[in-house]
């Protein structure tokens, strides 16, 4: 009973030092799309209370209008600088690294999907200077930058390169989830800065069209990028949003390719009721046969310790958990962004 006790005690003591060595970064959040309403914001707490020192929030994705989007970025801006006892509004890695030093949340934003865009090149430094820190080259369907990952993927197009080129040129980081295996190695292939897979998981552990196989894990991981493991249970099993099931997603890309490209990425919707309706609406973006239904279990914020826990107990070193909970992250910005 002593041993037991005194390895429970040297677990927790672990968990506590990691937790607050790290740079703990959420690459994807789901706060509600709509601009008039700020009834959930005050949740973001729930990321700072469970250790989360840098989120990224969504504000648009390929089937919303792209006014949406920039009606989203002028709200929540507007609200973490109303807020700003508790939150940062990120420009810079700098930003990051004060947040974490005040005890603050550090807030950046991502689109999901290049249609936003509208076909116009200089929208991308204009998101960049409005927070946006990654962008998806397309949400589940093709659009003009390239192929969805449930759409015939015909590869990257030819606006789309130009997109690479100047997300590259003013620091926004790529993102391939979402995005069909075609345009994927596409992206991969081209790309001179980190490529990463926001909230993916691995199709190795679990069979799903949104899941990404080993190749474009492989090929991520040489671009010096990073896989974000999500929360969302049907992508982790069948409907298992349990810890330990992203513990073994986790695992297996760090199997794969090492723990300096594994990170996490939740992809925590907070309005519930909101996604169960988009959902149900739109069977052509989330097809009922691929497991989109109503009640899709999804991992909250709060059971991240629990994740990093499960790394512990696999034996994994202080080090690497560190860079799973966010250093990863917090490295590729630090390549990337200007």
């Amino acid at each position: 009973m002593k041993s037991s006790s005194l390895s429970g005690r040297k677990s927790s003591g672990t968990l506590a030092r990691v937790m607050a060595r790290a740079v703990v970064w959420d690459n994807h959040g789901c706060m509600p799309l709509r601009a008039d309403d700020d009834t959930f914001l005050p949740q973001l707490r729930r990321y700072r209370d469970a250790g989360v020192d840098v989120v990224s929030l969504n504000v648009g994705f390929d089937a919303v209008p792209w006014e949406n989007t920039l009606r989203m970025l002028a709200h929540f801006r507007r609200w973490v600088q109303q807020h700003d006892a508790e939150y940062v509004l990120v420009q810079s890695v700098a930003d990051v690294r004060r947040a974490k030093r005040e005890r603050k949340l550090a807030v950046t934003f991502d689109v999901e999907g290049g249609a936003a865009l509208t076909g116009q090149l200089s929208m991308v430094s204009l998101y960049y200077d409005l927070g946006v820190r990654w962008m998806l080259i397309a949400y589940n369907r093709n659009n003009a930058l390239g192929g969805g990952c449930q759409d015939e993927d015909t590869g990257l197009t030819a606006f789309g390169w130009q997109v690479l080129d100047e997300m590259a040129r003013v620091g926004m980081v790529t993102c391939c989830t979402h995005t069909g295996l075609r345009t994927t190695m596409d992206v991969m292939a081209y790309s001179r800065n980190p490529v990463i897979f926001s909230h993916s998981n691995p199709t190795g552990v679990w069979q799903h069209k949104r899941n990404i196989p080993d190749e474009a894990i492989k090929a991520c991981a040489k671009t010096g990028g990073v896989v974000g493991i999500n929360g969302i249970g049907i992508f982790l099993g069948k409907n298992d949003a349990r810890s330990e099931t992203v513990v073994r997603h986790v695992d297996y890309v760090v199997q794969l390719v090492g723990a300096a490209h594994a990170g996490l990425g939740l992809d925590y919707v907070f309005d519930q009721q909101e996604v169960d309706d988009y959902v149900a609406k739109n069977p052509d973006i989330f097809p009922p046969e691929e497991g989109y239904a109503a009640g899709l279990k999804m991992m909250p914020p709060e059971q991240l310790p629990e994740v990093a826990e499960g790394l512990i107990k696999l034996g994994y070193s202080e080090h690497d958990v560190r860079g799973i909970l966010g250093d990863n992250f917090l490295r590729v910005a630090k390549q990337v962004w200007k």
